[in-house]
């Protein structure tokens, strides 16, 4: 007999970004919501998970497993120019605190926890749209990127299933 896992909210911090990657990953595609990790954006940036809702909306996901991790990082203002909707995904047990500060601008970004097994969305992420061109740009890029990525999964010949892009 199996046991079950703790429930994501009471498990320690003992994730890994691949961990919460892997819940985050499951919660979207139980709401029709397709992505890929690692997605790179014109400005330079590489997004954790980017994926497109069942409207053509695109999402944003920067994880964090470590609180010296989030607090370090200055560069997540530069993913919300490439998403309608941004969120933080943090493992078990982080402390969340400092996404509720100013800084970290909760009125624009929501927060799912995440494990191995699954996620639960704790903020909604508002709708903050792009325009219409640099969506449908990011859209195709997107698109690009994730058929390259499964291209070179089916057929390695063809390029390289992790780094395409």
């Amino acid at each position: 007999m199996t046991s079950q896992p703790a429930p994501i909210l009471d498990s320690p911090v003992s994730a890994t970004a691949r961990d919460v990657a892997r819940g985050i990953q499951r919660l979207f595609a139980r709401n029709d919501i397709w992505c890929v990790s690692e997605m790179p954006l014109k400005n330079g940036r590489r997004a954790d998970l980017m994926g497109v809702d069942a409207k053509g909306l695109l999402v944003i996901v920067e994880i964090k497993v470590a609180r010296g991790d989030l607090l370090g990082d200055a560069k997540w203002p530069d993913y919300l120019d490439f998403c309608d909707r941004f969120y933080w995904g943090v493992a078990p047990g982080l402390d969340r605190t400092p996404l509720e500060s100013e800084a970290y601008m909760p009125d624009k970004c929501g927060v799912i926890v995440g494990d191995g097994y699954d996620a639960e969305i704790l903020r909604h992420a508002p709708l903050e749209s792009l325009a219409a061109a640099r969506r449908k740009a990011q859209m195709e890029r997107l698109a690009r990127f994730a058929m390259r990525r499964y291209t070179g999964l089916v057929d390695p010949s063809c390029g390289d299933p992790v780094n395409a892009g």
